[in-house]
């Protein structure tokens, strides 16, 4: 796998072996990223389900500030933090192995506010929901939070909350591509 853009553009990272990780194809990656091109620097990412890291790398190459990974795995989570360091990113990134709603709990208990979300998680995990729920009700988003979300595109997701604007699926092959915009209060912001 390669970095597409950035600082780090045409360099490789690996991505995990066997089949309990669907990594994104570089021409999907490219997708999402131009749907977010200007939304990038300087961003604080979290890259849910992060597999080889992959979504996460791409943002931190692309000028975002931070970013958190997240996978349940431990040998991706290991591959995510080999990556980190053969990019040299490491030091402007944090690894978890956990669960995902377990970790969206904690790091809504350290007051974490995020401004781009790359979810990718399992097709068929029925996690899309539940997630983008806690992200809301746990007030993880910051005003005009990006949230990118790679599925089946015939399994095509919904916004959980008025407070959610959702875009039209793109379509890759059977990846669908949505991009949701947080536009809810922030009560954080008015303090």
């Amino acid at each position: 796998m390669r970095i597409i853009a950035g600082s780090a553009k045409g360099r490789t990272f690996e991505a995990p072996e066997g089949r309990s990780t669907r990594p994104t194809l570089d021409r999907v990656r490219e997708a999402m990223f131009g749907m977010i091109q200007f939304d990038v620097e300087n961003a604080d990412v979290l890259d849910l389900f992060a597999g080889s890291g992959a979504l996460g790398l791409e943002a931190l190459s692309r000028g975002a500030r931070h970013a958190v990974f997240c996978d349940s795995d431990r040998s991706a989570a290991k591959l995510v933090e080999k990556n980190l360091q053969k990019l040299g990113f490491a030091d402007r990134a944090e690894v978890f192995c956990r669960d995902a709603l377990d970790l969206l709990r904690s790091l809504a208990d350290q007051k974490r506010r995020f401004s781009l979300v790359l979810l990718d998680p399992p097709y068929e995990g029925g996690l899309y929901e539940p997630v983008l729920k806690q992200l809301l009700e746990l007030g993880l988003l910051r005003d005009g939070c990006i949230v990118i979300l790679e599925h089946n595109y015939r399994s095509p997701v919904e916004a959980p909350s008025e407070r959610f604007k959702a875009g039209k699926p793109h379509r890759y092959g059977d990846v669908g591509v949505t991009k949701f915009i947080y536009t809810g209060f922030d009560p954080l912001e008015e303090t």
